[in-house]
């Protein structure tokens, strides 16, 4: 069997290409988003598994749910999820929209992992030395973790920069076992 991503990827290749001709990228973000968390919904997941509704009756309550804020083309594309059994895949298929959508306008995404809150000054710095380091925009996500002791653990896609003082201590046992 294979993995959701694989599967999810011409879905989103197929969203992608629909909303950058159509020039609303941004609008289809925010479809996705809002389809991703209707699929996460218990209830919806049981009609989405039940096997006495047919495809057409599962897509309808994800259309009814999200009433008035689904274009035509969004109803379509949950109707072909929902013909292909392939609801369950909404939050990939978000999920690799969005690298798609951040890739066209030169974004990144960056989680910063904290032992402390940061301030809006530090973040703002933060947000710029990454996009100097990066040579791109970098949109941002702060996280709180307690045990980083101290300083911050930035993950840049599949990069990451650890400055946390729980890596520098890691770091320093090594170095005195050696």
């Amino acid at each position: 069997m294979a993995e959701p991503t694989t599967v999810a990827r011409p879905y989103a290749e197929a969203v992608f290409r629909l909303a950058a001709a159509g020039d609303a990228l941004g609008k289809w973000s925010e479809v996705l988003r809002a389809l991703a968390l209707v699929a996460q919904d218990e209830r919806v997941r049981m009609a989405v598994g039940d096997p006495k509704l047919s495809p057409a009756q599962v897509a309808g309550i994800f259309i009814s749910i999200l009433s008035g804020s689904l274009t035509g083309d969004a109803e379509n594309f949950v109707r072909v999820l929902a013909e292909n059994g392939r609801l369950e895949l909404l939050a990939p298929i978000r999920e690799q929209f969005e690298a798609l959508k951040n890739e066209r306008e030169g974004v990144i995404e960056a989680e910063v992992q904290s032992a402390f809150e940061l301030s809006e000054a530090q973040v703002a710095d933060l947000v710029q030395r990454l996009e100097k380091k990066t040579g791109r925009k970098v949109r941002i996500r702060v996280r709180l973790e307690r045990e980083l002791i101290g300083g911050v653990r930035v993950i840049l896609g599949d990069k990451v920069i650890d400055g946390s003082a729980r890596a520098q201590l890691a770091a320093l046992e090594t170095a005195l076992k050696a």
